[in-house]
Parts: C-alpha cells; structure tokens; sequence
C-alpha cells in the first residue's frame, strides 16, 4: 500500500516535504475508509485546483485536505447509518489485538449515547495521532456472506494433541471435505445441571439494602476466616486503629470518590464484626507490584502510624494452600482421581468435545442468522457431543430491533429462528448430542435482570436435547465442571482495575482479568462470578438473588466468558499466597459469532482428563 502510495503521488508530480508522515497519515486514512492511493490522488487534484496551489506547496496543505475528506465521508456515514447502534466497533484496537499496548483501554469507558456521538472523530484522531509501528491499524469488516474464507483457525491451545487443522476453503469442488473431515458419531454425552439458580418465573427488583450488605459482609468474613483456618495468620485486626507494630487485615477495596479508582484514593473496608465497617486509607506506594479493583477482598499486611492510613507493605490475593484439607483441595483430588484410574481401569477419563459459541448469532444489516445457520453445519459435520451457545440470541442492541420495523414479537422469533434451527440440528444429529443455551441480559425476550433465570423451553414443544441454564449457570459434561457466564466481566475489570508490574506484563493482562475470577475464593468459601463492587451501571444486579447465584465453590475445567475484548483460550492456574500453582483451568473468550456487518468467531475444545492434555482452538467463522 506504501509503494502505491508513493508511485501515484509521483505521477501526480507531488513532492513530499515529509514522505514518512504524510504516508502514514494517507495509509491510514486508506485502511479506514477502504480508499485507494488513485481515489485520494483524484480527490487531492480536485482540491488543489479549487484552491490554486502550485506543486511545490502542496505538501504542506495535506493534513488540511485528510481533514476536509475525512469529514465528508464521517458526514456519508451518518446520513446512511442515521440513529443506528454501531455495535461493538468501540473496541474494534482490543478487538485486533493491540489491547495490551495501550493505556487508553484503562480510561472509563463512556455511555452508549455518547459513545455514538463521538465514536467518527475519535476514532479519526486516535489513528492520526499514533504510529502505525506501535498499533495495528482497523481492519475493513468484510461483509459475511462477501467473506471468501470460512473456518480460520485463530488461535490454538496444545495443537499438538490431535487437534484436526483446518484450512480454509478454496473455492474447489471438494472443499468443504476438505476444510472439515467427517468423523465418526459420537458417544452419548451425561449432561448433569450443577445448579441453575435462579428459577425462572422468580421474583426480581425486590432487592434490600439489607440484602446488599449481608452480600458484601459475608464474602469480607468468610475470606478473613480462610486466612485464620490456615494457621499461617492470625485473626484480622481493626486497620483503622493506629498502630506502630505491622498489623494483618482483611477487606474489600473500594473507591474514596465516585468513578474510577485510583491508586491515591484507594480504601479498604473491613468487616463489621472486626472495625464496625469502617474504611481507611490505603497507600500502596512501597508495593513493587500490585493488581487491584472495586470489591476485591484482599488481606494486606502493614503499618497505621497514624489510625488514618496503612502503609501497605503487602497484598494477599490468593487464598493459602492449607485453607483447604486434603479432601478440599482440586489438585490433590485431581491426582488422587488419575492415581483411583490407573488402579481401575474400568473408569474412564472424563472426556467431552464441545463448540462454544456467544451471540449476537446474526449480522447487523439483517435477521437471517447466516452466522448461526454456518454454525450449525459446522457442528453437523464434526459432530460434537455438546454444543453450547450463550446470548444474546434476539439482541436488544440490534438495528432492526431498536428501529421496531420487524412484524413478529421477541418471543415468536426466538422460537423460529432460534429454537426451531437447533430443532432441526439435533433431529439430523440423533439422540448423542446435547444443545446448552444461556440467555443474557441484552436479550429482548427475557428478563432484564442479573442473575438470570434460564429461558423456559417447553419439552413438549421442542426435544428434551435441548436445555438451558440461568446466567451465569454451572453444568458436568460427561463429568468434566464447565462454567459460563454473558455478562462481559473481562471487560467490566479491564476498566476498573489498576495495577503496578503486573504479573506476566501486558501480554498476560487478559489472563490477569479471567484469575481475578478465579481467585476471588478459597476452598473453604466461594468463587464469583461477578466479583466487581459496585457494578456498572448497565448491569442489573439484584442483591437479593446474588447470593445463591453468583458463587461457586469449586473452580471448574473449564469457565467460558464471553467478552468484547480479544478472544483467547489459555490455561490458567490458579495460587496461592506463596505463589504455588493449586489448580488449572481452561479459560476461554469465544468472542462473538457476528460482528457489525462480518462475521465473528467460536471455539472448539476436546477435553481429556485435565487441562493440560487437552486442546482448543478459535476459529473464525
């Protein structure tokens, strides 16, 4: 794109005072706007006949002309597109994959309404102000019927344990056996709810202030009795008592004003039964490294000279190994577990092939579902045991939607164009496959609350193959613990959280987020799925259900949150206090199977036994 730039520029008898610049300006505004070199040539002889200039000035009237063309195809968009939602191109530079090489992702992120309205400028500066060496710059969204490639491998987790490669269709006669090989139907899959709270038809929107303080007050005293049940530390002090002597305290973090925490106005409020609730300042300046957000509960050990600030000398995240008994900890159950198989072998390794995959499940400029009927053929072929889709199915955020120009209600087409293809998915693949629906809290056809009652699927209406689970939910696959949940934690922590060196750098930071899921326990209390506090405006989180809901207590083999920031599966392990690996998981973003106007991704995972011997892969649908 450079060498035409410049070979056009020199045919229009262009001299270029600053060739690097003026390139990197033109080649982003050609990436951005899908123009080519000979498009802003012609326009630039237009604008340099309007305005008289001669060849050897012209130079220094590029960045003028790039604002006067920008502003008139800004202009060209919003006639178009007048009033609709512009989806999730507001994280198209983590969407990329530059996520880690930017703070700009750390700032608050705005509301929609303003989000729409400034989205054109911003962008515009944002690209003209970096240089293209320390980002990627956006990519042109191909439409997703206009896509040539289907079924891009993205990404892959331990590729060299049988996973299948898939390569991308060709346009041949015999393409399609070649992208994805048949194989043989699969084993039943044991499907087993873990728990799906709530029930649906329950009681929302009743929430107490009692209800909220019970919640925060019992995670503070059931993590500060971890920390004394292990024997390591002894029982948490009041840390708003002066003390010149280090002190061991636990509590939650919180924000000494309202919006984003910062490292000057961090609190910690510990719980009522050791300091009546109240908080105190936190420094966190002697701390070489630190990862922090609203409503973790940590234990920190340091000083009060004063009764008015700790000097915090350390922050524990992780609970301590020996919290747990032998009987409690994963990783010793996990070996006792292989030891139990080799002596019997009689007992098979849990295993389980799923596709996961999280809405929207159709483009932007219609209500075809191509993407999830692409999906479905996908699934037809390499046959999985369960295929596990999470919303939004019907999104609320949709233009069509939000325009109100369709002529059935949420619920009819949902049946149609939901229920009624996965009806025949499973009528073509037999009795072994088994279909998991999650709905979210941008479905229009269900309750706008968090947590989320599963959708009400009538069996006599459709095959009792197809279940759905509350948001978030728990399930065991042929007893492997999968755990989901739709509202955008990663994203929601991505914003609030502040850290120093963080560990594994910038390049770990979508791991950092999804451990802070994971580590907001002890084998003694809970997980949480949502452990942000206090939420985000657009999550409707009702206190009054949370506290049954949102816990887990043990972590799964696989947790699945969906996000708009870049798609991943990794491996995480999960430590304790002195740093020692307890558990792993696998950790999953599918991303989205629609993206605007193009298509998105899903994941494909084949689970043996542990995390570490299976595989996983993103592919682009």
């Amino acid at each position: 794109m450079e060498e035409e730039i410049k070979e056009e520029f020199t045919k229009g008898g262009f001299t270029l005072d600053d060739e690097e610049e003026i390139l990197q300006k033109c080649l982003t505004f050609c990436i951005q706007y899908k123009f080519s070199a000979s498009d802003i040539v012609a326009h630039w002889d237009l604008y340099s006949i309007n305005r008289g200039l001669d060849s050897t000035v012209r130079s220094s009237h590029m960045g003028p002309f790039l604002e006067q063309l920008q502003n008139e195809q800004v202009d060209k968009v919003k006639e178009k597109a007048s009033g609709l939602h512009l989806y999730s191109n507001d994280v198209s530079m983590i969407l990329n994959g530059n996520y880690g090489e930017t703070e700009a992702v750390l700032d608050t992120p705005p509301d929609k309404h303003t989000l729409s309205l400034q989205k054109s400028s911003d962008s515009a500066q944002r690209t003209n102000s970096i240089k293209l060496t320390s980002a990627k710059p956006l990519e042109p969204v191909t439409p997703f019927g206009s896509r040539k490639n289907k079924f891009i491998v993205q990404l892959t987790l331990n590729e060299h344990l049988d996973m299948q490669t898939i390569k991308a269709e060709d346009g041949n006669a015999n393409s399609e056996d070649e992208i994805i090989r048949r194989v043989q139907p699969s084993k039943e899959c044991s499907l087993i709810i873990d728990r799906s709270q709530p029930e649906p038809g329950c009681r929302f929107m009743y929430d107490r202030i009692e209800d909220k303080f019970n919640f925060l007050e019992n995670c503070i005293k059931k993590r500060a009795t971890a920390y004394v049940s292990s024997g390591r530390y002894d029982e948490p002090v009041d840390p708003s008592v002066a003390s010149q002597e280090s002190i061991f305290a636990v509590g939650m973090i919180c924000c000494e004003e309202e919006g984003r925490l910062k490292e000057k106005g961090t609190l910690l409020q510990s719980s009522v039964e050791h300091s009546g609730g109240q908080r105190v300042r936190l420094d966190l300046q002697k701390l070489s490294q630190y990862s922090i957000f609203p409503g973790q509960v940590v234990a920190v050990e340091g000083r009060n000279p004063s009764g008015h600030c700790v000097i915090a000398s350390r922050i524990i995240n992780y609970p301590p190994l020996s919290a747990a008994t032998d009987e409690e900890h994963p990783s010793k159950k996990q070996a006792l577990d292989r030891d139990l198989q080799l002596r019997e072998p009689s007992l098979d390794t849990p295993e389980v092939s799923l596709i996961v995959a999280a809405g929207p499940f159709t483009t932007s400029d219609n209500l075809l579902f191509q993407p999830l009927n692409d999906l479905l053929a996908y699934a037809q072929r390499k046959q999985p045991q369960l295929l596990v889709l999470l919303g939004p199915f019907i999104d609320s955020d949709h233009p069509e939607l939000k325009k109100g120009i369709i002529n059935q209600t949420f619920d009819e087409l949902f049946c149609v164009e939901i229920l009624g293809k996965l009806q025949d998915y499973v009528d073509y693949m037999g009795s072994t496959v088994r279909v998991i629906l999650m709905p979210s809290i941008r479905d229009a056809n269900h309750d706008y609350v968090f947590p989320q009652p599963a959708f009400e699927i009538h069996p006599a209406d459709f095959s009792n193959q197809i279940k759905s689970i509350s948001n978030p939910g728990m399930f065991s696959a042929n007893r492997v613990k999968v755990a989901c949940c739709t509202v955008d934690i990663l994203k929601h922590l991505s914003a609030e959280e502040i850290c120093r060196n963080p560990q594994g750098g910038s390049k770990q930071r979508l791991t950092n987020l999804a451990k802070h899921v994971l580590s907001q326990q002890s084998f003694v209390l809970w997980n949480s799925f949502y452990p942000l506090y206090p939420p985000l405006e657009d999550v409707p989180l009702d206190f009054s259900l949370a506290s049954k809901a949102l816990h887990f207590s043990s972590i799964p083999d696989i947790l699945i949150l969906p996000s708009d920031l870049a798609h991943f599966v990794k491996v995480v392990g999960v430590e304790d206090a002195d740093g020692e690996e307890q558990v792993k998981c696998i950790c999953v973003n599918p991303g989205r199977l629609a993206r605007g106007e193009g298509g998105g991704f899903f994941v494909e995972i084949n689970y043996r036994g542990d995390p570490d011997s299976s595989s996983a892969s993103i592919i682009r649908i």
